[in-house]
């Protein structure tokens, strides 16, 4: 049985302080970095960053979470923070990866609309010929003012990002507009998302976290169903569920280590909560991963989230 860490958080792959706080975005070609990781990108995740993979040319092996993609250029991959992904690249791929901060997400949610929410899963976009050449010129001019010192190289960089986001949410949207009305219920399930991402493994009722944003639990319940078509303790139980999966497999913790890790008083209670989520035992989950493959696919999906 081979063990594997844990899929480190990084801010960009392969370090933790290379990109200047400062900066809410980061743009670089796919070669760049790939490449002195022999095209090999192993599994990592984000906290408090969305990505985007912009595959021009080639062809490259997509890992998301509980699956691998064979992906042949042009397409483009959108994946939200903490969603465990890798990348295997032939050499000859080119295209871009831009990270954004949330903020800055958020503005061009704000700026475009409720068209521009992305989805809440990662998502993999083919391109037609004539789509992928005007964004890799869009892409290109990104890349060169992000690496340029002009004057303001800031507003720069965010109009074409703008741009940029823009096309691609218009041809592939995230969200259904359902007018104005929609967006404070947007920035209220984000908020929540973010708490939870902070907080899962504290287990907060669905009341908690209400009170955080300043409404009743049966408002919240509302904004999570129009927004996830989820309650809000389907999306509590169902990211408790998804860390757990991804501890089985990337990590060599036992059961009862990764019990206390996610805040269960005891690891039958774990076991419990895990069954009923993934409709089979930890232990069960983690062998039969391991079982698939020499190197294993990413944490599976759960079927569904616990009953009260």
């Amino acid at each position: 049985m081979k063990y594997f860490d844990q899929a480190p958080i990084f801010k960009l792959y392969g370090g933790r302080e290379e990109w200047s706080r400062s900066e809410r975005v980061h743009c670089e070609t796919i070669a760049s970095r790939s490449r002195l990781h022999h095209w090999h990108i192993r599994p990592h995740r984000h906290a408090g960053l969305y990505q985007i993979l912009y595959l021009h040319r080639g062809r490259a092996v997509v890992c998301l979470d509980e699956a691998r993609h064979a992906v042949q250029g042009p397409a483009w991959v959108e994946i939200p923070q903490a969603f465990v992904h890798g990348f295997e690249f032939d050499e000859d791929c080119a295209g871009h990866v831009v990270t954004i901060a949330y903020p800055l997400l958020q503005h061009l949610i704000h700026l475009l609309g409720p068209r521009a929410v992305p989805p809440s899963q990662p998502v993999i976009h083919t391109l037609d010929r004539h789509d992928g050449a005007g964004l890799r010129a869009a892409f290109a001019h990104l890349n060169a003012q992000y690496l340029s010192r002009d004057d303001f190289r800031d507003a720069r960089i965010e109009a074409w990002l703008t741009l940029i986001y823009a096309r691609l949410r218009s041809r592939h949207p995230g969200a259904d507009p359902e007018g104005p009305r929609r967006a404070r219920g947007l920035e209220h399930h984000t908020r929540f998302g973010e708490l939870l991402e902070a907080s899962y493994a504290v287990h907060h009722d669905v009341a908690w976290y209400a009170a955080r944003l300043g409404m009743t639990a049966a408002h919240l319940n509302v904004i999570t169903r129009a927004h996830a078509g989820k309650s809000p303790l389907q999306l509590i139980h169902e990211r408790l569920a998804l860390e757990a999966g991804r501890s089985l497999i990337y990590t060599s913790m036992t059961i009862g280590e990764i019990s206390d890790a996610l805040g269960f008083s005891e690891p039958a209670h774990f076991t419990r909560f895990f069954r009923k989520a993934a409709g089979e035992s930890p232990r069960a989950f983690r062998q039969r991963a391991w079982d698939q493959d020499e190197v294993p696919p990413e944490a599976a999906p759960v079927r569904g989230s616990p009953r009260t």
